[in-house]
C-alpha cells in the first residue's frame, strides 16, 4: 500500500477539489488525483449519469475500486467524493495510506457556494441548509475520524493550504 498521501475528505462543496488543486501547485512531486475524475475518465459518464443510469450502489463499487487503486501509489493529493468515506473499507484502505484531511464546513457556507450548482446527484430534490444539516449529522462520526481537521468556513483555498502544509510539515 502506497505512503505518504494527502487524502482529503468532507462534504460536497467543502473545497476537496479547489484545494486539492492549489496544494499540488505547492507540494513539489505529487500526483493530483480526483477520484470523482477517475471513475468518470474510465466509465466515459458524469457522475451524475451514472447515478441515473445505474444507481448510487454501482457507484459506490467503481469508487472504491478506484479508491484501492490509487492508494496503492505514494505521494499523492486524493480528493474524494462527500460519501466515499462512509465505506468502512474505503476508511481503513484511506486512513492506512496516508494522513486524510478533513475538510469542515458549516451547511450555510456548504448552501452559499454550491447552490447553484446543479450536477450535484444528492441535491436534485430537497436542496436547503436543512438538507446539508441532515447530510452532515448523518456522517460526521466518520469524518472525524480523519487524522486532521481543518475547518474551512470563511477561509480562502490558499489559506486552507497554508493550514495543511503547516499540520504536514510540522
Amino acid at each position: 500500500m502506497g505512503q505518504g498521501n494527502i487524502i482529503l475528505i468532507g462534504m460536497m462543496g467543502s473545497g476537496k477539489t479547489t484545494v486539492a488543486k492549489e496544494l499540488s501547485q505547492v507540494l513539489y512531486g505529487y500526483n493530483l488525483i480526483d477520484i470523482d475524475n477517475e471513475i468518470e475518465k474510465s466509465s466515459n459518464k458524469k457522475i451524475s449519469e451514472i447515478f441515473l443510469r445505474f444507481g448510487e450502489k454501482h457507484f459506490r463499487i467503481l469508487e472504491e475500486d478506484k479508491i484501492k487503486l490509487f492508494c496503492k501509489k505514494s505521494k499523492q493529493i486524493i480528493s474524494i467524493g462527500g460519501g466515499a468515506f462512509e465505506n468502512p473499507e474505503n476508511r481503513d484502505v484511506l486512513l492506512n495510506c496516508g494522513k486524510v484531511i478533513y475538510l469542515k464546513s458549516s451547511p450555510e457556507e456548504i448552501y452559499k457556494r454550491i447552490k447553484n450548482e446543479f450536477h450535484r446527484p444528492l441535491l436534485k430534490k430537497n436542496f436547503s441548509v436543512e438538507r446539508i444539516s441532515e447530510i452532515i449529522k448523518a456522517r460526521e462520526s466518520n469524518y472525524k475520524k480523519a487524522h486532521i481537521t481543518i475547518d474551512t468556513d470563511g477561509k480562502s483555498p490558499y489559506d486552507v493550504v497554508k493550514e495543511i502544509c503547516g499540520v504536514i510539515n510540522g
